[in-house]
């Protein structure tokens, strides 16, 4: 991205600086128990990765979990009385189902209270009524757009140009980033769950294709703003991923293309991560086949597993046997999958961007899971 670092100014495109938490080197993921990173938190619990960014545009690949990302994101970036507005543009209602709340409407409507006393606003951006607040902010078609709507216009319009979908979708997302109060800025910051890694390049950089298209009036204006907006030190696209193949290559693709494009690449989130069960010198002789089948036998038997005889007896040596023989399968396959997620791992750090890391809920996603992942993101400094 041409970005010139500066020791005490930090990089000049407006991405973080790499503060340092050690004598020997900058902030990064550390390992743990020598197989998964851990971020160490911010000495300052106030500290952002991502001070003086207010518009945050979050995708990932679908199953991801960006939209989770996105919501607790949302949460953390309110926590301390600050307002935050948390934007949906592909109808889905994720948003909603997430906070148990109504499907929203094209209105701004508060729904999560965030540690401290913040707020976070939710907007569902409707393509069509954004047309149609469009049409009236820039040509004063009121009654006219009305009409245009019941006519089937609008629908046309909407449906058959998938570009100037996206053109309304963050135009609406621009217009609620500039709005001002009598205070200054309406919210503090801004999250916006936007389409998929496979989608992103486009949904963000259609505006540059209306600025080359349109040379003079209204819309290409707007299409240089909201442009202006997405390149500019306010703004960083974050990325969801899992430890697999697909995701992590889609991450890889969507980082050259955002490069390519001069869009400032945020940090990566990698969610659901599962903590290995076993010890990695115990993994390593897991997938190589060499557990000590006598110990885990033993140990069995030690725990009660081989039943009233216990391995002594014929029913329970066998009960015991067939036990082991799943758990030394198990662990190897837990073995194998681990290998291939520290491989993975070290594609993501090869990106050279902050990680972040969220755990696998058993239980799902609720409310107070939310706000569970918003802290710990506050936590790593996200």
């Amino acid at each position: 991205m041409g970005c010139t670092l500066r020791p005490a100014e930090g990089p000049e495109c407006g991405t973080p600086d790499s503060r340092a938490d050690d004598a020997g080197g900058a902030r990064r993921a550390r390992w743990s128990g020598g197989d998964y990173p851990r971020r160490v938190p911010p000495t300052d619990p106030r500290r952002s990765d991502w001070a003086g960014v207010r518009l945050h545009v979050v995708t990932g690949k679908g199953g991801t979990g960006k939209t989770t990302v996105a919501a607790a994101l949302a949460l953390s970036l309110a926590s301390d009385g600050h307002r935050t507005l948390l934007c949906e543009v592909e109808g889905r209602q994720g948003i909603a189902q997430l906070f148990d709340v109504p499907p929203l409407p094209y209105d701004e409507r508060k729904i999560a209270v965030a540690p401290g006393g913040g707020e976070v606003f939710a907007l569902s951006v409707e393509p069509k009524a954004a047309l149609l607040e469009y049409l009236e902010l820039f040509y004063r078609l009121g009654r006219a757009g009305k009409v245009l709507e019941r006519m089937g216009a609008v629908d046309f319009a909407t449906t058959i140009a998938p570009g100037l979908r996206d053109v309304l979708l963050t135009g609406k997302v621009y217009e609620a980033a500039r709005r001002r109060g009598r205070s200054g800025a309406v919210y503090d910051a801004i999250v916006l769950d936007a389409p998929p890694t496979g989608r992103i390049g486009r949904f963000l950089n259609v505006n540059e294709e209306v600025v080359g298209l349109a040379k003079v009036g209204p819309i290409r204006n707007q299409a240089g703003s909201i442009m202006s907006l997405l390149r500019s030190p306010q703004t960083v696209v974050h990325l969801v991923t899992v430890l697999e193949e697909m995701p992590v290559q889609e991450t890889q693709d969507a980082v050259e293309e955002l490069r390519a494009a001069g869009l400032p690449v945020g940090g990566i989130v990698v969610n659901m991560v599962r903590d290995p069960v076993l010890p990695q010198r115990t993994l390593a002789a897991a997938v190589k086949g060499k557990l000590d089948r006598a110990e885990v036998v033993a140990g069995l038997d030690a725990a009660g597993l081989s039943g009233r005889g216990g391995s002594s007896s014929t029913a329970g040596a066998a009960r015991v046997a067939l036990l082991a023989d799943g758990l030394i399968a198990e662990a190897g396959e837990h073995g194998v999958r681990v290998a291939l997620e520290t491989g993975q791992r070290s594609r993501l750090e090869a990106l050279e961007r902050p990680t972040y890391q969220l755990p696998a809920l058993a239980g799902g996603i609720d409310l107070g899971a939310l706000y569970d992942l918003a802290e710990l993101l506050g936590e790593q400094g996200m």
